[in-house]
């Protein structure tokens, strides 16, 4: 194998441990999920850009008459990035303790304060700085006022 069928083997690794801990490990870390809720996909134009790019890689390899081996990675790595930008659905992920946003657990207790702007973005005001969130639907705002009110009125306990 070439440094070039290392590198694309590595990144293959590295997007489908993410696809797996994005579909299956995250969901069940940090207690049960209470509430899902799809977020407005944002990458569309990027990861088009980055397909693209490959398919020009896939077309040279091809054409100059490169390793199949090499072929058969690109192609690899064009079909992960397409289930990671079109077909894998962005989600907000609230856990008894804390949610789950871009993959990073945000603990309640840093919340301090939630707004809602004139475009539809929720914003959680952090300790440390503020983090816009754009859902795919509007009323699934009434979900996440629902289960905020809930906590304020009963303190949800930590499950591990």
């Amino acid at each position: 194998m070439s440094v070039t069928d290392w590198v694309l083997f590595g990144f293959i690794i590295l997007l489908f441990g993410y696809a797996i801990y994005d579909e299956f490990i995250m969901p069940r870390r940090h207690g049960k999920t209470i509430l899902h809720i799809p977020l407005l996909r944002k990458t569309r134009l990027d990861s088009l850009i980055f397909v693209a790019l490959i398919a020009i890689l896939l077309y040279r390899n091809m054409t100059n008459g490169g390793r199949p081996f090499t072929t058969y990675l690109l192609v690899m790595v064009a079909l992960l990035s397409v289930y990671l930008a079109y077909i894998r659905q962005p989600k907000l992920l609230f856990k008894p303790s804390g949610f789950f946003f871009a993959n990073a657990f945000i603990d309640y207790q840093r919340i301090k304060s939630m707004n809602l702007t004139e475009d539809g973005v929720l914003v959680f005001g952090l300790d440390s700085g503020n983090l816009p969130i754009e859902l795919h639907r509007i009323d699934d705002l009434g979900k996440i006022t629902e289960l905020f009110s809930r906590q304020e009125t009963q303190p949800m306990t930590k499950s591990s």
